[in-house]
């Protein structure tokens, strides 16, 4: 018997429960129990949500892994109760729809949309400076995982000039790939359109500060569907009000959701999406999940593992 504990706000069990049971079955589990309540010692597996009901992973005993439902993992690696393996979500339905809203708006700014769509005003402003072809505008990436790498591939794809930046060597096609300090100034020096796609961590929190703020080209967008903390928020502001950038879109957010009194809100430089980027798919996700399970019970070992040490 295997027993799977799923551990997220009641109101998404009926969610995940149909598509869940259908995965297990698909990957041979059909033996397998999974609910939403379970007594600790009989647990095998936790499909977990951070801020769920399971805090102190003591009493799971028999835990052969925690399959995370978030793509970001910055809420549970600091517990020290859990010692069990955990893995990060990768659902090609969360990468799809990152593709997808990271290509909306860096089309948007680089075709200055936001100008024509808020100039309806009777102006007829054809004497604006012409929009670069796609093969001159230059993008960077912090961060060619599996979110930044496909969001780079299908940019290249269209024809823009991407480079990436990554802590390790990464081979995506039509990238231009940086590592290492002088790496990252790279980037940030040509980048007149920057995404940041990399986890936050202690060694990337406040990643765009007010000194790498400073080595971007003036003018430039920067587009935030990654974490909150890779950006100093008092370092962005300033950078805005100066003219230094020109727009920053921003998805998700130190404290979320964002505060009605927060500046970001009334900036005229910034949009606020309310962490919209990509979310992870009940059915997609599922199926991961399931396959992941599968593999430990064949005795393979699981995917996406995260590495603890290189945080």
């Amino acid at each position: 018997m295997v027993n799977i504990l799923f551990a997220d706000r009641p109101e998404m069990w009926s969610d995940y429960a149909p598509h869940l049971r259908r995965a297990l079955d698909a990957e041979g589990l059909t033996h397998a129990v999974i609910a939403p309540e379970m007594e600790p010692q009989d647990v095998d597996y936790i499909v977990y949500a951070p801020s769920s009901f399971v805090q102190d992973f003591r009493p799971y005993a028999r835990l052969k892994g925690v399959m995370n439902l978030w793509a970001g993992v910055e809420d549970v690696i600091g517990n020290e109760t859990l010692t069990a393996p955990l893995m990060r979500m990768v659902d090609p339905g969360l990468t799809d729809g990152m593709v997808q809203w990271v290509l909306a708006h860096t089309l948007r700014h680089h075709m200055d949309i936001d100008t024509h769509i808020h100039g309806q005003d009777g102006e007829w402003r054809s004497g604006r400076a012409m929009t670069p072809l796609m093969s001159r505008r230059k993008v960077g990436i912090l961060g060619l995982g599996e979110l930044g790498g496909a969001c780079g591939a299908a940019l290249a794809g269209l024809g823009f000039q991407v480079m990436g930046w990554s802590r390790s060597p990464k081979n995506v096609p039509g990238v231009t790939n940086y590592t290492g300090e002088d790496g990252l100034n790279e980037v940030l020096s040509n980048a007149e359109i920057l995404i940041l796609l990399t986890p936050l961590t202690s060694k990337t929190e406040n990643l765009l500060n007010a000194e790498r703020l400073s080595r971007m080209p003036k003018g430039a967008f920067v587009l935030n569907p990654g974490r909150g903390g890779l950006v100093d928020d008092a370092a962005l502001l300033a950078a805005l009000d100066s003219g230094a950038i020109a727009h920053a879109t921003l998805d998700t957010f130190r404290v979320e959701p964002l505060p009605p009194e927060h500046a970001y809100w009334s900036h005229p430089r910034v949009t606020v999406t309310p962490h919209i980027a990509s979310e992870t798919r009940s059915d997609t996700a599922s199926e991961q999940i399931a396959a992941n399970i599968a593999r430990c019970e064949r005795g393979e070992p699981f995917l996406y593992v995260v590495d603890r040490t290189d945080l």
